[in-house]
């Protein structure tokens, strides 16, 4: 009962904080038109894009640690927050577990890791899409030139 809202929640916080980033990248892409620093302005952009979408990612577990202490399914802050980075991020290499009635949220909260994952990689690969064309070298922009 309560893993499923905190899907909810996170996802939306998720895509909420994926569109204030995206925000961003258009506002920085329009602010400069020139040609010079395109390639260093476009790897600022990719990197700062991927530490955004990490942070997110790191409140969302923090959320889920926080409900599992509240709920008593874990029994400190250091356990609670290493076990929901491990579930969120389907990494498995803990020797952490839940109680029996607690383990159906663990498994709720590798999905949500999932769909969140999905999200950003999709967004990631949406901004690489739109910095690719200003970093492309001459020849490749210009198609009447010989590769050879």
């Amino acid at each position: 009962m309560w893993g499923l809202p905190l899907v909810v929640g996170t996802v939306v916080f998720h895509s909420w904080g994926l569109a204030v980033v995206d925000h961003a990248v258009s506002f920085l892409l329009n602010r400069n038109r020139e040609d010079y620093g395109r390639y260093l302005q476009s790897m600022t952009i990719m990197g700062g894009t991927a530490l955004c979408a990490t942070l997110l990612h790191g409140i969302e577990a923090m959320l889920w640690a926080v409900v599992y202490r509240q709920l008593g399914a874990l029994p400190d802050k250091k356990t609670a927050v290493l076990y929901s980075l491990n579930a969120l991020t389907s990494y498995g290499h803990t020797d952490l577990n839940l109680s029996g009635h607690w383990q159906l949220m663990g498994a709720l909260e590798a999905l949500d890791g999932w769909i969140v994952f999905g999200l950003t990689t999709a967004f990631l690969f949406t901004v690489i899409q739109r910095l690719w064309p200003r970093i492309q070298l001459p020849l490749a922009r210009d198609p009447q030139l010989p590769l050879f």
